[in-house]
């Protein structure tokens, strides 16, 4: 393949995207309430949306005939470099917040420079999906505040979640050997420099949300090297089921 890292690069920015869709779509008809319930879902849609995208243009760089159903459904486990963050599972709704929050501000700083990116097609794709994803935040940010300054229990949940996800954050910050590369073609970001405003803006709202910042030195990387943890298996189990057990199926 020619431009490999440019394939790595796609598919470290997409996979995160498809499998935190994924992990949003296992709550289908399962918020609090319908409203959430409905927004969780358009969550979801709208990050594989985006996927789509990414997958379509990484299939036509590939040029092997391979389309962005391949790239999505067929590939084994340790090909995906999604972050650990985004497979860890829907314990229950703090959970899913916490996880949201911190993946959606990163996700938005990293939109928001995408768009000077030198490859046309990844600056369109950022350009279109920012305001997506600048919704997301809102909505993740609203409720982690609202749980955080809620009642004794939704607080001490959303502590407890928090506390549990922090460690994952630093591998956002991380680069590969690819995407060193797309970066120096002015075609990547480099995501280490947004990592002060990232822990900036994520303090202020823990803080509103009268949360208390984890102290917590240990972080867990990984994922971009395609090394998960034991929930990535069991998800992609059930995501590529059908593509797998129908081959090149059709609706």
């Amino acid at each position: 393949m020619k431009n490999q890292d440019l394939y790595n690069y796609i598919l470290g920015i997409a996979d995160n995207s498809l499998i935190l869709g994924q992990r949003l779509g296992e709550l289908c008809g399962h918020g609090p309430n319908l409203e959430t319930d409905i927004a969780l879902t358009n969550i979801a849609l709208d990050l594989f949306g985006q996927t789509r995208s990414y997958y379509q243009y990484a299939a036509r760089i590939a040029g092997d005939g391979k389309t962005e159903d391949d790239v999505a459904m067929l590939r084994v486990e340790r090909d995906y470099k999604n972050v650990l963050l985004v497979e860890q599972p829907n314990t229950h709704f703090g959970h899913v917040i916490a996880r949201q929050y911190l993946f959606d501000v990163f996700h938005l700083l990293l939109m928001t420079e995408l768009q000077n990116s030198k490859d046309e097609t990844l600056a369109a794709v950022a350009r279109k999906g920012i305001k997506e994803v600048s919704y997301h935040q809102r909505f993740s940010g609203d409720w982690l505040k609202r749980l955080g300054d809620g009642t004794e229990e939704s607080r001490t949940k959303m502590q407890e979640a928090i506390d549990h996800f922090w460690p994952y954050t630093a591998e956002l910050f991380d680069t590969t050997e690819s995407d060193q590369k797309m970066i120096k073609s002015g075609i990547g970001v480099d995501v280490s420099l947004l990592k002060e405003s990232y822990y900036k803006e994520v303090t202020e709202t823990l803080e509103e949300a009268t949360l208390d910042v984890p102290e917590n030195p240990y972080f867990k990387k990984g994922g971009k090297q395609g090394i998960h943890t034991e929930h990535m298996g069991f998800l992609l189990t059930e995501l590529q089921y059908m593509q797998r057990t129908y081959p090149n199926m059709s609706w």
